[in-house]
C-alpha cells in the first residue's frame, strides 16, 4: 500500500510520459500483490499434494540480499520447500506435523492443509519416541509455490529443541524498523533506475527525485510481498 500511496501522490505532478509510467507501476503492484494474496489465502495451489500426513520444519534462507522463511515438508523420501511469510512464532518452531487433506469439519483437531491453506501444530518427541501434540500455534501463509529442490543460498535450520532465547529473538525480529531495514536493502538500486529514467525522458532534478522515490518504494514493496525474513 505504501508504494501505491507514493505513486498516487506523484500523479498530479507528472507529465504524460510520467503518468503512463506511474500507471504501469501501479498496475504491476496491484496485479502482483493480488497473485501473492491468492497464493497466501489458498485460492491458488502451493503445489504440495493433498491426502498425506507430512512433517515440516522451518529453515531460513540467506541468498545475496534475500532472506526468507521456508517450510521443508517431508513425506517418506519426498521433500518440498514452501516459502512462507514470516511470523514471530516461526523463530521457535522445532518440528511440526502437517496433514494434507481437503477441507473437513470445523471440529477437526488434526493439523492439515485445508485445501491449500497450511496450519501447523508443534509437537515434541518424548523419551519413549512418542509424539505429544499441542495446540495449534499459528496459521502459515505461503508466499510462493512449493519447489522440489533446495532453495539457493545458505539454509539455516531451526534447532531440534526450541532455543531459550527464541521468544526474545522473535520479539526483536517482529519490530517494524528492523523489517523496514531489511526490506529496504534492494532500494540501493533506485538511484541507478532514476538516472536511467532521466537519461531516457529528461526532466532534470524533479524527475530524478520522483523516479528515485518511486523506485525505492517499489523495491521495498517487492521485497515485502515476496516474503522477507527479518530474523
Amino acid at each position: 500500500m505504501g508504494a501505491l500511496a507514493v505513486c498516487a501522490v506523484l500523479l498530479p505532478l507528472a507529465d504524460a510520459d510520467q503518468l503512463a509510467a506511474l500507471a504501469t507501476v501501479m498496475l504491476v503492484i496491484v496485479g502482483y500483490s493480488g497473485v501473492r494474496a491468492a497464493r497466501a489465502l489458498g485460492v491458488v495451489s502451493t503445489g504440495v499434494p493433498a491426502g498425506e500426513r507430512l512433517s515440516a520444519r522451518r529453515v531460513r534462507q540467506q541468498h545475496r540480499l534475500v532472506s526468507r522463511s521456508w517450510l521443508e515438508i517431508t513425506a517418506g523420501d519426498r521433500r518440498w520447500w514452501v516459502p512462507v511469510y514470516f511470523a514471530p512464532e516461526l523463530v521457535g518452531l522445532t518440528v511440526a506435523e502437517v496433514h494434507c487433506a481437503q477441507p473437513g469439519p470445523e471440529g477437526r483437531s488434526r493439523l492439515r492443509f485445508a485445501g491449500n491453506r497450511l496450519s501447523l501444530r508443534e509437537f515434541e518427541t518424548g523419551a519413549t519416541g512418542g509424539a505429544a501434540t499441542g495446540a495449534v500455534r499459528l496459521r502459515v501463509y505461503p508466499s510462493g509455490r512449493a519447489r522440489t529442490s533446495e532453495p539457493p543460498g545458505r539454509l539455516i535450520d531451526n534447532p531440534v529443541r526450541s532455543a531459550p532465547d527464541a521468544d526474545e529473538r522473535a520479539r526483536v525480529a517482529a519490530r517494524v524498523p528492523r523489517r523496514l531495514l531489511l526490506d529496504a536493502q534492494p532500494a540501493v538500486a533506485a538511484p541507478v533506475a532514476a538516472l536511467l529514467w532521466v537519461y531516457l525522458d529528461g526532466g532534470g532534478l524533479p524527475a530524478f527525485t520522483g523516479a528515485l522515490v518511486v523506485g525505492a518504494a517499489a523495491a521495498v514493496w517487492l521485497t515485502a510481498v515476496r516474503g522477507s525474513d527479518p530474523s
